[in-house]
């Protein structure tokens, strides 16, 4: 697809800008940092209907759609279709697997807890709930949390255990991609790559979103210059004035029906069905998380005093 394809007709759909980030997921603003430093041209839509949706972001143009759930995600994607490309010379070289794996595991993992656990959600309820009807977002995000600490391990048991893991292994990356960077402009030396979209987003998620009580925000403060890489790339590429190629932001209420990653032409009557069935979707959303809340409820109904009184102690 890589040269040939018609640039403006390109729409990257992400969760609402705030914390004075275009998009403050950390899922959505690694896609949208890529697509900046490949400075391919692209308007910027956001879509807040389905808070929970594994979907975003995603990257379409015409028919073709780059789900965030498919095949390792967006930049990923992208990447396989040939639609843009920033590491077809980097894979090769034996620093680039080693530090994707730094990176995606132990700076994705320090994230995820400080985001839902070590911060006590503060920031995460502002980006993903707080759009939502105030019982609704409450119990959807205590839901979210729960999950959060199942997907990192974390139990009464070991929970003080896990959280010195965690951070040392994030002090650790830290110190080991600060060494690799010293003052070069990117990760690999005068190019940028996938690594850094993702790196770069890290870096500005935890200093712009974390609440300054954060474990995992003065950990990363205490090394000047991957602060001073975030702030150089940040002011050429995503403040710049050639970043105006994206459009402002504005309301794109995506009905995520799955249009699958194969191009497939559609007829207007097609389409308009499509729109039929979001208007309803919209209509009964609030029953679906109710509902939603209800089974979540009936699960977490087992749950033992000591776990409760494990949760107040968090």
């Amino acid at each position: 697809m890589e040269g040939d394809q018609d640039t403006s007709g390109f729409t990257l759909v992400t969760r609402k800008p705030c914390f004075g980030l275009p998009t403050a997921c950390p899922n959505c603003l690694p896609a949208y940092i890529y697509l900046k430093l490949a400075q391919l041209p692209f308007q910027l839509a956001f879509n807040s209907t389905f808070p929970d949706s594994d979907e975003l972001p995603y990257f379409e143009t015409g028919t073709y759609v780059a789900y965030n759930n498919e095949d390792g995600g967006v930049i990923e994607k992208l990447k396989k279709d040939g639609v843009v490309n920033l590491d077809s010379q980097l894979q090769s070289l034996p620093d680039y697997l080693s530090l994707k794996a730094l990176i995606l595991s132990w700076l994705e993992e320090a994230l995820a807890y400080e985001t839902w656990v070590g911060t006590e959600g503060v920031s995460a309820w502002k980006i993903y709930y707080s759009d939502l009807p105030w019982v609704i977002s409450k119990v959807l995000f205590y839901k979210q949390t729960y999950m959060a600490k199942t997907r990192l391990g974390i139990i009464k048991e070991n929970s003080e255990e896990r959280e010195k893991q965690i951070y040392k292994r994030a002090s650790d990356a830290y110190e080991a991609l600060s060494t690799r960077l010293g003052e070069q402009k990117f990760l690999f030396e005068d190019r940028p790559s996938s690594l850094d979209a993702i790196f770069l987003s890290h870096i500005l998620f935890t200093i712009q979103v974390l609440p300054e009580t954060s474990v995992l925000r003065t950990k990363l403060l205490e090394h000047g210059n991957l602060v001073r890489y975030a702030e150089k790339l940040k002011l050429e590429f995503l403040e710049a004035p050639s970043s105006s190629s994206s459009p402002p932001l504005h309301s794109f209420p995506s009905s995520f029906s799955r249009k699958g990653s194969k191009p497939k032409s559609k007829s207007k009557t097609e389409k308009t069905e499509e729109e039929k069935k979001f208007k309803k979707r919209a209509k009964f959303f609030l029953a679906s998380q109710f509902l939603a809340v209800v089974i979540y409820l009936s699960v977490m109904g087992g749950v033992s005093n000591d776990e409760l009184e494990y949760e107040d102690d968090d």
